[in-house]
């Protein structure tokens, strides 16, 4: 496992930050890290990354422990902080340069300048490599500190909120990025976007109040909330009697959604797709689309974090 986290708490004074929490990232994996403000989201990353000891457990790089050997660990980890320190006063291919001249190992004779110049292509600063990082937008210092993260080609990647301040097309050049980095790398990616997290993530490990409540896959996730209960979409030729219809076996709640459409909450075994087509073929009504309503992964969040 290149993250493994085992019974991770961590306080402050009488406060639990993080609660005992357990989870694994494999090599290859884009792992999405979500949570409300407070969950121990960057706390949990910090601890990953040997910045934060702590209260208990163990965190583990690639078989080593992240405070026993947090210098072999900063070596092979990537990181952009929530808040993304940077040296304002340097210039972009300066402050590149500084941040991998920390890494000797990564270094030949002849291949710093090709290193620079290929992390600046492929995080889009070259319009901007010659310019102050005081003078950059939000959008470009965020670009900044995402490539000091990956300009070592290290074999873990944590990003904390890798998208805040850039706009809807810079989002996708990013989240294109990410993808391609999680082929080769490890990658643990706290966001907000919920379409963040189902456009590049393979799992998602969802916290609240220090405690992780389900770590799945994004698909698998949408069912948490959905274990007794399911919406259905049914469309008919002809409105139906709603009074009657709500007097089915397993219907909860009938709702009008448009012309002849209908959202049905009901019972989820058994299937009240089964029931509703019988009630409109005894009835003389044509069904002319009928399906289950999915969940999107915000819809999940706020249920589960409520």
């Amino acid at each position: 496992m290149s993250i493994q986290i085992k019974n991770i708490t961590k306080t402050y004074g009488s406060q639990k930050a993080v609660d005992n929490i357990s989870f694994t990232v494999k090599k290859g994996q884009v792992a999405g890290f979500i949570g409300p403000n407070g969950a121990g989201k960057s706390t949990t990353m910090k601890i990953i990354t040997g910045y934060l000891p702590p209260s208990e457990g163990e965190a583990f790089i690639s078989g080593l422990n992240a405070l026993e050997k947090s210098m072999e660990v900063r070596k092979i980890i990537g990181y952009l902080p929530e808040n993304n320190p940077l040296y304002t006063d340097m210039y972009i291919r300066e402050y590149l340069e500084y941040v991998i001249g920390l890494y000797p190992d990564r270094l030949t004779k002849n291949n710093k300048r090709k290193i620079i110049d290929n992390t600046i292509e492929i995080t889009g600063l070259g319009p901007e490599q010659h310019k102050k990082i005081a003078t950059l937008s939000k959008g470009y210092r965020q670009r900044v500190g995402l490539a000091q993260a990956i300009i070592h080609d290290p074999e873990v990647l944590v990003l904390d909120e890798p998208t805040s301040g850039l706009d809807p097309g810079q989002i996708v050049e990013i989240r294109n990025l990410i993808s391609e980095l999680g082929k080769e790398k490890t990658v643990l990616l706290s966001t907000h976007l919920m379409q963040e997290v189902e456009a590049i993530c393979d799992r998602v490990i969802l916290i609240s109040k220090g405690k992780i409540l389900a770590d799945d896959l994004p698909g698998n996730i949408k069912s948490f909330t959905e274990k007794e209960k399911i919406t259905i979409i049914v469309e008919f030729d002809k409105t139906p009697n709603i009074p009657i219809l709500s007097r089915l076996k397993g219907i909860i709640e009938i709702k009008e959604a448009g012309n002849h459409i209908l959202l049905i909450e009901a019972i989820r075994s058994p299937d009240p797709r089964t029931t509703i087509f019988d009630y409109a073929v005894s009835n003389n009504l044509k069904v002319l689309s009928l399906q289950k309503k999915e969940k999107s992964l915000e819809e999940v969040f706020r249920e589960l974090t409520s």
